[in-house]
């Protein structure tokens, strides 16, 4: 009988503490910017893959997306009025800030992780966006509301569809304004408010067609550039006053 109850005792252990590993793909790797780049939406899906059957008490299963673009520039500056121009005045060095920042999740986020793991993984806004000096919190405050402004920071949390704890579909959207460089994709897979698995993607931006070679031009050869800006707009000035002479005459 002891024999039967510590098999039995085996069994149910070996099903708690059953293997969850989240697999996720994108339906597309890279987003190409041209003259008519007007935003991009990419296609996420996943499951999750077990070793063993999870126990039937075991808590929540929950899914968090977190898309994070390039770190922009470390340095903030604040203007300032001074009688009748604006100066440069205090100056804050960023610790941590990205290009681009949104999650995606089954549901918010401050109710499928705790605080601890959040900081642990500098998972949300709050976390993401970090200054060197906590005296300068109102400093990454504005951070944040510039680029939640022109859509490069998240406001709201896009869903997550899980279905029947096992596969789980989202949308990714990136705006027109997105900036060249390596996207993070971070799947993880939450149970207990505790990240159990993860995996990650990345999403390549890159410039392509005129758009790259002007962008190239502009920063490698600036002195070809500026001619080159000069001669369309000598050409447009023209082209507008002979559109007016027409007409005049």
């Amino acid at each position: 009988m002891r024999i039967i109850f510590l098999i039995i005792g085996l069994f149910a252990a070996t099903i708690a503490s059953a293997q969850e590993t989240v697999v996720s793909e994108l339906s597309q790797d890279g987003v190409s910017i041209t003259a008519t780049f007007d935003g991009s939406e990419i296609f996420l899906f996943g499951a999750i893959k077990r070793d063993a059957p999870v126990n039937a008490s075991a808590g929540q299963l929950d899914v968090i997306i977190e898309v994070s673009g390039p770190p922009t520039e470390t340095l903030v500056r604040q203007k300032e009025r001074k009688v009748i121009i604006w100066v440069n005045a205090d100056s804050v060095e960023m610790d941590r800030a990205p290009s681009y920042y949104s999650i995606a999740a089954t549901g918010p986020l401050e109710q499928l992780v705790t605080d601890s793991e959040r900081s642990l993984r500098n998972l949300g806004l709050d976390y993401a966006v970090r200054v060197a000096n906590p005296e300068d919190e109102e400093f990454r405050e504005a951070v944040i509301r510039i680029h939640q402004k022109d859509g490069t920071y998240a406001t709201e949390v896009t869903p997550v569809t899980l279905t029947e704890e096992t596969l789980f579909t989202t949308k990714l959207a990136m705006p027109v304004n997105v900036v060249e460089g390596e996207y993070t994709v971070k799947t993880m897979l939450v149970r207990d408010l505790q990240v159990i698995s993860t995996s990650t993607s990345t999403i390549t931006v890159r410039k392509t067609g005129a758009e790259k070679w002007l962008y190239d031009l502009a920063h490698e050869q600036a002195f070809i550039y500026g001619l080159l800006s000069l001669a369309v707009a000598l050409l447009a000035g023209w082209t507008a006053s002979e559109i007016f002479r027409r007409i005049r005459g």
